[in-house]
């Protein structure tokens, strides 16, 4: 039996990479009704909230989303600008940075799109953007250094179940952690030392991450070592004493005992103590956000200050500054090597 002639199959020899920049996410706006579907979303999350949903999900609704939409709302208003949330705002320049100098080693073969874990643009949103491109190699890149179940694993899972629905699936890269990444320990050694230049040193620099309760931790999360090494390795890099540089986690929620010591309490001690001088740095957040800009740069403030201290400052997340784009775009290089096809010594065009 003859059998049927079929045309070639087109081989492409450079497919289209997609790289998806996520972050936490914001709400839509500074308001009541913005906010209710927004904390819906991340506090029915079972990696942020571990409870039986039985137990957890009737509180949420019933008491929580009835009052917490309002404070937040106000907390929000504080830091909204003309354009919007500086989150969205910054997690877009990180990914024109990104696109821009990554594009120059990978050419038209690129695409960068941007998902929230919650809110808008969201994560599925992101995916079929790049979809849309032509991307058939896409490399997730969650913009949390340290790793935790709480930002990374559910950002996962929010990419597989986007698609779980998808006939067609593209080769995927993760992105798990980057805490001790050469480039992004210098990235943040650099802005610490420019913002000391402009307003000197303290005498202590205070290294606040996000909290996550302690049983999260002692089920197998690595994110506090994973601080305490990040840490570590910037206070090296500075050449700072042992004295000189403490660790605290914030943004504690409800009534059990997160990683400690808490940021508040420890700005207390510090300024109880007369400090003369307190530098904050956030190095878990790659862009400023309300944990930064309001939990840090007024309350913390308003703490310390309150407690005794004087001279504080909040040094900024890295955003879009160069030597970060920077430090992205080597992580980014590092997870994407051997994702551009060449052509086999052998094939026969």
């Amino acid at each position: 039996m003859a059998v049927a002639a079929h045309p070639p199959v087109p081989v492409d020899l450079s497919p289209a990479i997609g790289v998806l920049l996520t972050n936490i996410g914001t709400p839509a706006a500074p308001t009541p009704a913005a906010l209710r579907p927004y904390l819906a979303e991340f506090l029915s999350d079972p990696r942020i909230v571990e409870l039986p949903r039985w137990l957890w999900l009737p509180v949420l609704h019933g008491v929580l989303l009835n009052v917490r939409p309002a404070r937040s709302a106000r907390l929000y208003q504080n830091i909204w600008t003309e354009q919007g949330s500086p989150l969205l705002i910054t997690l877009r320049q990180q990914a024109e940075g990104l696109r821009r100098e990554l594009g120059q080693r990978l050419g038209d073969r690129l695409s960068v799109a941007i998902g929230m874990r919650y809110g808008h643009p969201s994560i599925a949103e992101g995916l079929r953007e790049l979809r849309a491109a032509g991307a058939r190699r896409m490399l997730i890149f969650p913009l949390f250094p340290q790793y935790s179940a709480t930002t990374v694993a559910t950002t996962f899972d929010a990419v597989f179940d986007e698609l779980q629905a998808w006939r067609w699936m593209p080769e995927l890269r993760t992105i798990s952690h980057y805490h001790d990444h050469p480039a992004y320990v210098t990235a943040l050694a650099q802005s610490i030392r420019e913002r000391w230049a402009a307003h000197g040193r303290s005498k202590y620099l205070v290294f606040s991450f996000h909290g996550i309760p302690r049983r999260y931790a002692e089920a197998g999360d690595p994110y506090p070592e994973e601080c305490l090494t990040t840490a570590r390795l910037v206070a090296g890099q500075l050449g700072l004493r042992d004295e000189e540089w403490r660790i605290s986690f914030q943004s504690r929620f409800g009534p059990v005992e997160w990683l400690k010591p808490y940021t508040d309490d420890l700005l207390v001690e510090l300024g109880r103590d007369g400090a003369q001088g307190a530098h904050v740095v956030c190095p878990g957040f790659s862009a400023d956000c309300l944990e930064t800009l309001d939990e840090i740069g007024r309350e913390a403030r308003h703490v310390f200050e309150t407690a005794g201290g004087r001279d504080f400052h909040y040094i900024p997340a890295l955003n879009d500054r160069p030597e970060h784009i920077a430090a992205l775009v080597e992580i980014a290089l590092s997870h994407l090597q051997g994702a551009i096809c060449q052509p086999s010594p052998n094939h026969v065009t």
